[in-house]
């Protein structure tokens, strides 16, 4: 049966590689999936990596996002990056609200979505994420805070800004530990999701793209696309070697 939507897959590299260890990783990707055709590929390197890698990918089948965002265009806010810059660099992606930036830096729901309304402003597509803890999910939270966390994120986005976004699911005690949520885990969570942004805009929830991410590797994205609902992987440590990286683009789009 043919795929509703097209998959898409997102390397998110974090504090990882110089400029030349970049370039490389990038290029390695870059020639592992270009016979691919029905899915979409981006990695996502540091900061300063951004513009070397979007040079080098230019033209090719794996798009740049960067993996954060200021929320201002301008201004004396040190240290800090504007959509676009980040544009201007060459990315067309963003992730805004991954739980490391939630849980080691404090942002709260209300900065994810000024970042993801200024993402928009600047053309660049969010890929807004949403995920419970372990103590959340143990105490039958999940469910809960994942309707907070998008509801937030999603606030005064018109239908024309839905229909750029990409959700990713990613329960925060299954990212580097080892463990992931199971395909019936994911599958529950990125229904609700689906469900609760087609109660705002129902022409559009059969066409949103939502990404699990947590653990992703080339052994489990098989069973986690076979849910009606994974459209693809936000992949962490698993996108820094390209022949692993490249075996769940090529698996979990084939699957």
């Amino acid at each position: 049966m043919a795929r509703a939507r097209r998959p898409f897959f997102c390397g998110n590299w974090k504090l990882h590689g110089s400029i030349a260890e970049s370039l490389a990783l990038a290029t390695e990707v870059r020639n592992g999936v270009a016979a691919l055709r029905e899915v979409d590929v981006a990695v996502g390197p540091s900061f300063t990596a951004l513009a070397a890698v979007a040079k080098r990918l230019e033209d090719g089948p794996v798009a740049v996002a960067a993996q954060d965002c200021f929320w201002e265009g301008k201004g004396a806010f040190t240290g800090e990056v504007s959509p676009a810059q980040i544009a201007d660099a060459g990315c067309k992606y963003v992730i805004v609200g991954h739980s490391e930036r939630r849980q080691l830096f404090g942002e709260l729901d209300a900065a994810v979505n000024l970042k993801a309304r200024a993402a928009l402003g600047a053309g660049l597509l969010p890929i807004i994420c949403v995920g419970e803890t372990l103590a959340e999910r143990d105490a039958g939270e999940t469910i809960g805070r994942v309707q907070a966390q998008l509801d937030a994120a999603l606030a005064d986005l018109s239908d024309a800004d839905l229909e750029r976004i990409v959700i990713a699911y990613e329960p925060v005690w299954a990212i580097g530990t080892g463990r992931n949520a199971t395909p019936a885990q994911a599958q529950e969570v990125h229904r609700f999701i689906r469900t609760r942004v087609g109660a705002r805009a129902p022409g559009l929830a059969p066409r949103l793209r939502i990404l699990y991410g947590g653990s992703v590797k080339p052994d489990n994205i098989q069973a986690l696309m076979a849910e009606e609902d994974v459209d693809g992987g936000l992949v962490g440590g698993a996108s820094l070697s390209a022949e692993s990286f490249v075996r769940i683009v090529k698996e979990g789009s084939a699957a």
